[in-house]
């Protein structure tokens, strides 16, 4: 039987051990992660709530629930920075609302990103069908948020209401990030009064800026497996680019409560793995 994508493969340790040998691996491991990493930055740029696709493919490949999710996160890094390009034109006149935004963020995903470091294994495995849950539940309900955004409110609370909040929100990116963006868009919702347009632009440097900080912490700290994250990552970009050019022709509601069956899914069958084994 040929060996699954290892969970320690290419794993570096905060002490820079050298990078461990590759094990073989199989061309069906492989082609999952092609089509996950191309499903999941479609699904992030159509409806988002795309690691929910990609997280269980790593899974599936024999990782475990917390070396999934730290490939996931370093693995989905090159399709926010190519939705950020796609935003350049509604940034440089919101210079002033990043600054708090990028701050908070930069809070937020570290205290998350060290909370998952410092989780054991053993316990990570009962949280994570929870996490799942929890993201399917905000992809559920982002119709809802998405009309709340489209009533923009005057006088944004910056700093009593919207600092806190992203720092809140940000460290759930850092601890698992699935559904991040829909958190997000709330968040901007309640605080800063303008279109959906411009608040979908600030929420890309959001989430840019959140999973840049866990690339960095994941890739010196984290048992990242560096195999699929160079399988993943390229994938993710060239899904992003094919979503954002199909979006309008996909059924978003459709797609949207297709990728929170998965979830409840596979929540409901790691939750079962995790209190059996």
């Amino acid at each position: 039987m040929e060996a699954a994508i290892p969970s320690d493969t290419l794993e570096i340790r905060p002490r820079w051990r050298l990078l461990r040998r590759v094990a073989p691996v199989s061309p069906g491991y492989v082609l999952l992660i092609v089509v996950a990493g191309i499903l999941c930055g479609a699904i992030n740029s159509i409806a988002g709530g795309g690691s929910l696709i990609l997280f269980p493919a790593l899974l599936a490949t024999g990782m475990s629930p917390l070396v999934a999710n730290v490939t996931n996160s370093v693995a989905t890094w090159p399709g926010y920075a190519g939705g950020l390009l796609g935003f350049r034109p509604d940034l440089p006149s919101q210079r002033a609302r990043m600054k708090p935004l990028l701050a908070a963020a930069l809070i937020g995903s570290t205290i998350g990103c060290l909370l998952l470091l410092n989780t054991p294994s053993g316990a990570f495995d009962i949280v994570v069908p929870l996490l799942i849950l929890v993201a399917a539940a905000l992809l559920a309900f982002q119709p809802a948020i998405k009309r709340m955004v489209g009533e923009p409110r005057e006088g944004g609370r910056v700093w009593s209401v919207q600092f806190p909040a992203m720092i809140a929100a940000t460290v759930y990116g850092g601890y698992f990030g699935a559904a991040l963006g829909v958190i997000i868009l709330g968040v901007l919702a309640l605080t800063v009064p303008d279109t959906l347009r411009r608040l979908n632009a600030l929420k890309g440097v959001v989430s840019f800026v959140d999973c840049s900080i866990s690339v960095v912490i994941f890739g010196i700290f984290g048992p990242v497996n560096w195999l699929a994250v160079l399988i993943a990552a390229p994938t993710t970009l060239i899904g992003g680019y094919l979503g954002a050019r199909m979006a309008r022709y996909v059924n978003e509601s459709a797609l949207r409560w297709s990728v929170v069956s998965l979830g409840v899914v596979i929540a409901v069958y790691l939750f079962v793995k995790a209190v059996a084994f």
